[in-house]
């Protein structure tokens, strides 16, 4: 029904909550946000399930969205914010604030990084305490500011910087292990 140049039109008939372009909707961005689902929690049910808030999200809310920068960009931010409400609920980003091991790594050749796909760096990203991972997929996949961050997660810039920093020593202890 639509194509890649009717996104405006697609976007209008979903605020209109006109059901055909709802359905488009999901099944163009679906898959994509489900990857975002899946960096937060890692569980597939769990992502399922978060998945299914955000595009109900999506579309109570897509009256907000006012052409201000990409859809897809709106759509990620709705999507990461669910995920980030589950955590936040569920009470799972203190697990991981309160550990407090210091890692100490040797440095490795840049060849192990090399010899690494995305899924496979992906599963071990998944395998990062869940506050580590929010906080990694927050800064480095999102592109969000620390100070941001903190904001969203309702603690410190330096806390979201310590569990950065955290969560990138533990990645480099499992590539090396797994890779080294």
């Amino acid at each position: 029904m639509y194509n890649a140049h009717d996104e405006a039109q697609l976007i209008n008939d979903c605020q209109r909550q006109v059901a055909a372009a709802q359905q488009q909707l999901y099944e163009s961005y679906a898959r994509k946000m489900m990857g975002v689902c899946m960096r937060y929690v890692n569980d597939y049910e769990t992502a399922r399930d978060l998945l299914h808030d955000g595009f109900i999200k999506v579309f109570t809310h897509v009256t907000s969205f006012q052409g201000e920068g990409s859809f897809e960009g709106w759509l990620r931010r709705v999507f990461v914010t669910t995920a980030l409400e589950y955590l936040r609920k569920n009470d799972v980003l203190r697990e991981s604030y309160d550990i407090a091991t210091n890692y100490n790594l040797q440095t490795e050749e840049e060849t192990v990084i090399e010899r690494i796909s995305a899924d496979e760096l992906r599963a071990i990203i998944g395998t990062l305490p869940p506050g580590f991972r929010t906080v990694f997929n927050l800064y480095a996949v999102e592109g969000y500011s620390h100070k941001e961050i903190g904001k969203m997660l309702g603690i410190t810039e330096s806390t979201s910087r310590s569990q950065f920093a955290r969560a990138k020593n533990i990645l480099k202890q499992k590539i090396v292990a797994h890779y080294g």
